[in-house]
């Protein structure tokens, strides 16, 4: 039988996840994505309007999991050694010493992404995908745990590139933010500095107990039935005249790995049709591409669709 007692750290992740509903009001279960995608091992975009609350998320994130952080700003004139680093000769050991740029960190917040050209773009791919980069022919390991957080503005604001379609499969999830409630936005209008709330949280976990928890995270139990519904999902994405194109296996192991760190959050270790299903519209939107022309597809329909169309085991 799998185990059904709750991981020990998953009481800290409560604390966690409460502690960070009391700054960014309103989004608890946007909140319990990102933490659901660092312990997957995977990397989040989240896209929105500017000022919803994208940059203070990513930092919060930072404080009360205990990880070194680093930010960069995307811009159109960005180059790819700003982002991993370059060598630079030194007169005086006549040699050159490379000199780490801001990807090497534990938390990388990658904000308006898609401001920078599709070059600068390109130099998380290997980061992202590998957790190394290579400069000058030495490949160079990053920190563990290694997880990006990238903001990304609508497409059709000024000065934005889109990010093609191997970028976007490098995250794991995509989320949005949105508006807060009228309660919730009141609260804020009327309540202290956000920024100032988050520079006076300490860490509630340590880079070691998250290193478990993704370990755990591995050993959750996935029954054959639930392989069977994850294949379904992938194999009506690839025959639905919707889109032009269906998931990949690739979707289709993260999917898997998302559902595994949902079930763990929740104290179990096995997991549930529910599990998939919690976590499916943040895996699988941002790879699917509509054939209206536009290519753009809207969240809440195809999730609804999917999960209509495929049968529940």
């Amino acid at each position: 039988m799998p185990q059904s007692t709750p991981h020990p750290q998953v009481k800290l992740i409560e604390t966690l996840l409460d502690t960070a509903g009391t700054i960014i009001l309103g989004k608890e279960h946007e909140i319990r994505l990102a933490v659901t995608c660092l312990l997957a091992r995977g990397h989040l975009l989240i896209e929105d309007l500017p000022g919803v609350g994208k940059t203070t998320l990513a930092h919060l994130l930072a404080r009360l999991l205990g990880l070194q952080y680093s930010r960069i700003q995307f811009t159109s004139d960005l180059l790819p050694a700003d982002v991993v680093g370059v060598s630079v000769f030194e007169r005086g050991t006549e040699c050159f010493r490379f000199h780490p740029g801001p990807v090497f960190a534990q938390l990388v917040l990658a904000d308006e992404i898609n401001r920078a050209t599709p070059k600068a773009q390109s130099a998380l791919l290997e980061a992202m995908e590998e957790r190394q980069v290579t400069v000058d022919g030495e490949t160079r390991p990053l920190p563990a745990p290694f997880f990006v957080i990238a903001t990304q503005n609508p497409s059709y604001q000024v000065g934005t590139f889109p990010l093609p379609e191997s970028q976007l499969d490098r995250f794991l999830m995509r989320i949005r933010l949105g508006y807060p409630a009228t309660a919730q936005e009141k609260e804020l209008l009327a309540g202290e500095d956000r920024r100032a709330m988050v520079l006076q949280q300490s860490a509630v976990l340590s880079a070691t107990e998250i290193a478990t928890l993704q370990t755990a995270v591995g050993h959750v139990h996935v029954a054959a039935p639930l392989i069977d519904y994850c294949h379904g999902i992938l194999a009506f994405s690839r025959r639905c005249e919707r889109f032009v194109h269906g998931l990949s296996p690739r979707a289709g192991v993260g999917l898997l790995r998302a559902a595994k760190a949902w079930a763990l959050l929740d104290g179990r270790h096995f997991l549930i049709p529910e599990d998939i299903q919690a976590v499916l519209p943040a895996c699988v939107i941002h790879r699917l591409i509509g054939n209206d022309g536009t290519g753009r597809l809207d969240h809440d329909e195809v999730s609804t669709l999917i999960l209509t169309a495929v049968a529940v085991p």
